[in-house]
């Protein structure tokens, strides 16, 4: 991947968090200020009605007893204390920046990985392009190679017909139909111009040699090369069917009502 891309993801990550902890940061103080508003409203005032007060039969009126409601009220106060109540406890600011700050953690967590696993993949296709330059350059090293064979090949035959043409006698057969008065002076021309052909094929010989051995050393690196970068890419291509595949984390359960 080029450079500029994996700047823009950094850029782009560092972008999020920054917005995120904002908009965390504005919702607390928007809830802080509409709990500071909220009013609480009062308590009803509990209203006492005393019952009428009838004497009982054969007593006077300075006989009469009066009943206090105190039992009433502690009877009504058991009765609403045994009723259920059903309150939802909800979380704290702190619980919910605390989860916030989890959640957009995992999410870096996750753009991490993402960014790890595409230089892995980056990485992997340049082993790939290393590997497919290695092969065509072993190929056209062993194809110059195969080339300078051919040529020492050419060469040998040569000299073997320079040895052959040299010797006295073929050099006399050649040199009969010239007709020429100084024959010694012909046969010593042709076994110059042979002896110098010789010479000069022999030179060509032995830098097509030189250029055998050296080619041949070059095709053997090429080609430890080529295994070396085969065998790596196994190696990384192994290691990434054998990483773990990311699931999304299993939602929480809603919270049950305490009772």
């Amino acid at each position: 991947m080029p450079v500029w891309i994996r700047n823009c993801l950094k850029f782009l990550i560092a972008a999020c968090l920054i917005v995120s902890f904002c908009l965390v940061e504005g919702d607390a103080q928007t809830r802080r200020k509409k709990k500071r508003r909220r009013s609480v409203p009062a308590a009803p005032k509990p209203v006492i009605t005393n019952p009428t007060i009838a004497p009982p039969d054969g007593t006077t009126p300075d006989d009469v007893k009066i009943i206090s409601t105190a039992d009433s009220k502690e009877s009504g106060e058991q009765q609403q204390g045994s009723k259920p109540k059903n309150t939802v406890s909800e979380p704290t600011e702190g619980e919910k920046t605390q989860q916030t700050i989890s959640d957009l953690s995992k999410q870096v967590d996750r753009l991490n990985n993402k960014l790890t696993q595409m230089q892995e993949d980056d990485r992997y296709q340049l082993d790939m392009e290393r590997l497919t330059r290695a092969e065509q350059r072993a190929e056209q090293l062993r194809s110059q190679l195969m080339d300078i064979q051919a040529k020492i090949a050419d060469f040998e035959s040569r000299l073997e017909q320079l040895d052959w043409a040299i010797k006295p006698e073929n050099i006399e057969a050649s040199t009969a139909g010239y007709g020429s008065t100084h024959p010694e002076a012909a046969r010593e021309a042709r076994r110059k111009s042979l002896e110098s052909e010789r010479n000069r094929v022999q030179a060509q010989l032995k830098l097509a040699e030189t250029s055998k051995s050296r080619l041949e050393g070059a095709v053997a690196n090429a080609d430890l090369e080529v295994d070396q970068l085969r065998a790596k890419l196994e190696q990384r291509r192994a290691q990434m069917d054998a990483a773990p595949v990311e699931t999304p984390a299993t939602a929480k359960p809603p919270r049950k009502p305490q009772n």
